[in-house]
């Protein structure tokens, strides 16, 4: 399925890839002006059931990184950066495992390795937030708009069932061949916790611990994440951004 998905610039490709519940237009403002501005060729795509991309909900994750390469076959994009944050993350994560040649630098946030003691309590929490978005008319209202045909609410849900997490894919590095960077917001400690074990899962692997940031640390600290971003880009390519 080709994706519904925004370009800007000219230049070498950095896919970012944006949060569950949003879309490529509402996440990587900010970055996608810097990186524009910067000779790279910008694309934000929404992932099934978000935006103005639509597809079923099964088999999530495996559908989205087929539907990612679709996509970008269809651009004629050959090998390209990539960033994604939280489900966008374990999409980019996945998507440089199936696809290695075609993944320059991967780079994630939000995501864990392995399944937190604590796990059934934060869906616990998330499926409550959910429920209080469902009772805010203003809210619906914005999602209803953002989200076109697609029904939000039951792809909100769908985050909170069971096996819904691969634990099985993100645990596991080793056919990841590009370098890669985790940044994470010091306010997660669980996420601190699993930047440290993706440190020792692959060898070239970098950390990053954000300060006053949370969960989304791209727009929590979007210039320090530039900044990061930008000079992890630089060490691995012949590049030179400003």
């Amino acid at each position: 399925m080709i994706l519904h998905t925004h370009t800007a610039g000219d230049g070498e490709p950095i896919v970012f890839i944006h949060s569950g519940g949003m879309t490529g237009l509402t996440e990587y403002e900010e970055q996608k002006d810097y990186f524009a501005e910067n000779h790279f060729k910008v694309i934000r795509p929404d992932l099934r059931g978000h935006g103005k991309s639509e597809g079923t909900l099964e088999d999530y994750f495996n559908q989205c990184v087929i539907d990612l390469k679709d996509t970008l076959d269809s651009l004629n994009i050959g090998e390209f950066h990539i960033a994604g944050v939280s489900i966008g993350g374990v999409v980019a994560l996945m998507f440089a495992k199936r696809y290695p040649s075609k993944v320059k630098t991967l780079t994630f946030s939000g995501v864990f390795p392995k399944q937190p003691d604590n796990w059934e309590e934060l869906s616990r929490q998330e499926a409550e937030h959910h429920k209080n978005l469902f009772g805010n008319p203003e809210i619906v209202e914005a999602l209803n708009q953002m989200h076109g045909n697609n029904d939000w609410r039951e792809l909100l849900k769908s985050f909170n069932s069971d096996e819904f997490y691969p634990f099985h894919e993100t645990g596991d590095l080793s056919d990841v061949t590009a370098p890669i960077l985790c940044m994470v917001g010091e306010r997660e400690e669980l996420e601190v916790e699993a930047a440290i074990t993706y440190k020792k899962l692959h060898t070239n692997t970098q950390i990053a611990v954000i300060p006053f940031a949370g969960h989304l640390v791209h727009r929590d600290q979007p210039d320090l994440y530039i900044r990061t971003l930008s000079t992890f880009i630089q060490h691995h390519s012949n590049l030179i951004l400003v």
